[in-house]
């Protein structure tokens, strides 16, 4: 903090444990620090320590020995859509399996919604994050499949909606059911007209990678397309069976491979030599019967690893990171500490930003005050409403906790 500086800062104070992901901080990867306060000027976090020599502050929230943690960064969710797929999930849970075909029920109830109602939709489900801790959030198209439908859902992401800040274009989710019978023509069609409507509100592009969806070679056209225009990879890798996916992630240096249910010793090398980050969607396995997947082995190999919620009407109809990060340690070999630190500064590094998914000064002052001691809780006691405060760009949240 400077003399200089006039923006209002507010001092965080008897924290119990303070997750800080800066190992310079404190102790370990979380560079944890006990009896700790953080003070935020304006949107940024400006000090970092003990309460007993916190400088003084415009205001003061006393965490009274609670756990205060980064927001969380939640880097995959489809939350552009209308509808509702509950039969479907029902059927799934009486036994029939998930083959991603219901994302075209999706489709037919998305183009007929109004713009309105899908900013409406997609606003609902911001706040539901919020109040869940989840303080950035990326989120896709990929319901529309024409150029028209496409392009409106990014622009309202990216012009109607506050809180969303990363947009990818997800043109390449299934082929449109116009164009079933002539895959390559829709192929053609996202990498050209549709493309051109999308790239201005976007800056990642994505493609379903799987059989059923689009083979590495349609794959590659979409993603080296998206590259062209300045959109930076994202892949829907390895989810329902082994193929490309994570091998074309890491070839064309993506940001992230997503779902990853099947991994090859060799795909497991590949995210583990490569700047890609390994992101995993408990959710979805959840909410799907299918395995886990081992993050055990994609760990010990040295990648980078990210959870997030795949929050969707099909498949991981969830907007709880704290769901998934217990769901993380309980079935998929994942620590506490972990996964924590994959649902913040792991999903950060998925969208390649260094000013979130931590507290430390300069970063942006985004933080989730949980109703517990630790962090471990978030494991510990699944399926509590444990946030009881949220910060977000140095602002508390009215009501945003579970409490």
């Amino acid at each position: 903090m400077t003399a200089a500086t006039t923006a209002a800062a507010t001092a965080v104070v008897n924290i119990g444990s303070l997750v800080t992901n800066d190992p310079a901080l404190g102790d370990g990867p979380l560079g944890l620090l006990a009896d700790a306060a953080v003070v935020f000027e304006g949107d940024r976090v400006a000090w970092v320590g003990a309460t007993g020599a916190a400088p003084a502050a415009d205001t003061a929230y006393d965490a009274a020995g609670r756990a205060l943690l980064p927001g969380f960064v939640d880097s995959h969710s489809h939350l552009l859509f209308a509808g509702d797929r509950t039969r479907e999930f029902a059927a799934r849970m009486s036994g029939r399996p998930y083959t991603a075909g219901g994302i075209r029920t999706t489709v037919a109830a998305t183009r007929a919604a109004t713009d309105a109602e899908l900013a409406a939709n997609l606003a609902r489900f911001v706040r539901e994050m919020l109040r869940q801790g989840t303080t950035t959030l990326e989120t896709k198209s990929g319901y529309g499949l024409t150029a028209a439908d496409e392009s409106r859902a990014l622009r309202v992401a990216a012009e109607q909606v506050a809180g969303v800040e990363e947009v990818t274009y997800l043109g390449a989710h299934v082929v449109a059911p116009e164009y079933a019978d002539d895959p390559a023509a829709y192929v053609d069609l996202v990498t050209g007209e549709m493309l051109d409507a999308c790239a201005p509100y976007a800056r990642w592009i994505d493609v379903f990678c799987e059989k059923g969806a689009f083979d590495g070679d349609q794959a590659r056209a979409v993603l080296t397309a998206g590259k062209a225009r300045g959109l930076t990879p994202r892949v829907h890798a390895n989810q329902l069976s082994y193929g490309p996916g994570v091998q074309l992630a890491v070839e064309l240096e993506a940001a992230s491979a997503d779902h990853l249910t099947h991994l090859s010793d060799a795909d497991v090398a590949a995210l583990a030599s490569g700047a890609t980050v390994a992101t995993f969607l408990p959710g979805c396995e959840f909410s799907t019967r299918a395995v886990y997947p081992d993050v055990r082995r994609v760990l010990d190999a040295g990648a980078t690893v990210a959870l997030s919620t795949d929050c969707n009407p099909g498949s991981s109809f969830t907007s709880s990171m704290p769901f998934c990060v217990a769901v993380a340690v309980r079935e998929m070999g994942m620590t506490p500490d972990e996964a924590v630190w994959s649902a913040t500064a792991g999903g950060a590094a998925a969208l390649r930003r260094t000013d979130v998914g931590r507290l430390a000064p300069g970063a942006r002052a985004d933080a989730a005050l949980l109703d517990a001691p630790s962090h471990v809780h978030l494991a510990y006691r699944p399926g509590v409403p444990l946030v009881a405060e949220v910060w977000r760009r140095g602002e508390r949240l009215p009501g945003a906790g579970g409490n």
